[in-house]
């Protein structure tokens, strides 16, 4: 009998370093979306007491323990770890994601500059700071880009969408080292 095995959205195209800047797949745990269907402070008291977090404000995220809360667009967030709790379901209607997304971080010295040749967006870490987020457009895929550090992000992108974004990626990322290589070299 033929066994199944599970194979992540990247399949084995990842990790990827080029430049000093790498592209990695991670299992964001269980992806939520939650719609909000009344009173902020409600559904804030809510996700506080399940999960730790807030609805956050748009072009944020929230963060604690495993628990992320990622604005998502209006009135909408994206709950990534935990499964929400039934709780939250009083305030915000909750649609489970998980299979719908890939999640990648990318990381090192020129991630934003290699993102800056897909996005039409100012990434630069001064006004772009961690914790800001925003639903963008990355070449021609739509993208969830979040800054988690000072030279690192974390991007979703549709799961069909996985290897198409992977190439552009790397693309990008080639061009990036390139371009370093030959300034070195100057």
């Amino acid at each position: 009998m033929a066994e199944l095995k599970a194979r992540t959205p990247c399949g084995d195209s990842l990790p990827i370093s080029l430049g000093g800047v790498t592209l990695s797949e991670i299992d964001p745990g269980h992806l939520t979306l939650l719609t909000l269907l009344g009173d902020a402070a409600d559904l804030d008291t809510a996700l506080q007491a399940a999960h730790g977090v807030t609805f956050p404000k748009p072009n944020r995220m929230q963060s604690k323990g495993g628990a992320k809360c990622v604005w998502f667009g209006r009135n909408q967030a994206l709950l990534m770890g935990p499964a929400a709790q039934e709780d939250v379901a009083r305030y915000a209607a909750l649609v489970d994601q998980s299979d719908g997304w890939c999640t990648l971080t990318l990381n090192g010295a020129g991630a934003a500059d290699v993102l800056a040749r897909l996005v039409p967006v100012d990434l630069r870490a001064d006004r772009f700071k961690r914790g800001h987020s925003l639903r963008t457009q990355l070449g021609h895929m739509n993208a969830s880009i979040t800054r988690t550090g000072t030279e690192g992000f974390m991007i979703l992108v549709f799961r069909s969408m996985a290897s198409t974004f992977v190439h552009e990626l790397e693309r990008a990322m080639r061009g990036v080292a390139c371009r370093s290589s030959l300034a070195s070299r100057a």
